[in-house]
């Protein structure tokens, strides 16, 4: 079922290819946007900046900022343009996916790799010139990790590929800091083992609703080779981890109260989503957990970004 089904696709998408250069001027822009998957770029974003606020310790200049989001996200938008081209075979079997460009046809895979090594490039350039050269090589090794590590390896290979592979996504928060400071000191790896410890619970509740999906695909992501319970039970297990970890950096980043009570409420109730899981393990309940866990991701760093403000400005 799983070879007549990615006949199947290719098939299609064969077919579809020579409709590249019919496609409209429209289809194409929002084609190349779609590569750089927008969605995960804005996260990656809302946890580089209250960083930077962390590491300033008050407010960084508006143009500093603004350099470092900008090739943080081209950056980003690179990495996630060569994973689409990487894993377009798999796109085209997963429901999910089917309507990304390089399975419907808009663009090819040149244009992707053109259009993700300008990217990178312009990330490099960028972030070397108008920040430091500290924190573009580790947005460069940031994609290299993700592209190399987990789009290629672990993603096809391990249960662990989101886990490992999810270091990738941690790595944003290490370039602003490095951006702020010219340094990676504790307080940021502490940054780091939040989104590390974050990413499983996240992913694994979505990919609950998409196990059919990477089991066609062939792709062992945990909820489709695992059941369900076992899978809530690894949610919970990174859901306390995750909570230490938070607490962890009231210390280790030298943060007040609002941080303090924000970091607790928010764990507490992640670690209330990730038991309910476990107690009705269903789709709709990983769904209510995914939701839930960008919005405990948004309003952490948000919180950390208040409370330096509060601290040093009120």
């Amino acid at each position: 079922m799983y070879i007549s089904s990615r006949i199947v696709r290719k098939d299609i998408t064969q077919q579809k290819a020579p409709g590249v250069a019919r496609a409209s001027r429209r289809e194409r822009i929002l084609g190349y946007l779609a590569l750089t998957k927008p969605r995960i770029i804005e996260l990656l974003l809302v946890t580089t900046l209250p960083t930077m606020f962390v590491a300033k310790r008050g407010i960084p200049s508006v143009l500093l900022m603004v350099e470092t989001l900008v090739g943080g996200a081209l950056a980003a938008g690179g990495a996630n343009a060569i994973n689409m081209i990487v894993d377009r075979d798999i796109d085209s079997v997963m429901y999910r996916t089917r309507n990304r460009p390089l399975v419907t046809g808009v663009l090819n895979q040149s244009q992707a790799w053109v259009f993700a090594i300008c990217l990178e490039v312009a990330a490099f350039v960028e972030l070397s010139v108008l920040v430091n050269l500290l924190s573009a090589s580790l947005a460069i090794g940031a994609t290299l990790f993700y592209v190399f590590i987990y789009t290629i390896w672990l993603k096809r290979t391990s249960t662990q590929n989101i886990v490992i592979g999810g270091a990738a996504g941690a790595v944003p928060v290490l370039v602003g800091w490095a951006a702020v400071t010219g340094r990676v000191t504790l307080a940021p790896f502490v940054l780091f083992a939040i989104i590390f410890l974050w990413t499983p619970p996240h992913f694994w509740a979505l990919a609950v609703k998409y196990s059919e999906d990477y089991k066609a695909a062939k792709v062992p992501m945990l909820p489709a080779v695992r059941s369900l319970s076992v899978t809530a039970r690894q949610i919970m297990i990174y859901t306390l981890a995750l909570l230490a970890c938070s607490l962890l950096f009231i210390k280790v980043g030298h943060m007040g109260y609002f941080y303090s009570v924000s970091a607790l409420v928010l764990g507490i109730v992640f670690v209330v989503y990730a038991a309910r899981l476990m107690h009705e393990s269903t789709e709709k309940r990983a769904m209510q957990t995914f939701h839930y866990s960008i919005t405990y991701l948004t309003l952490l760093f948000v919180a950390m970004g208040v409370d330096v403000v509060i601290r040093y400005y009120v």
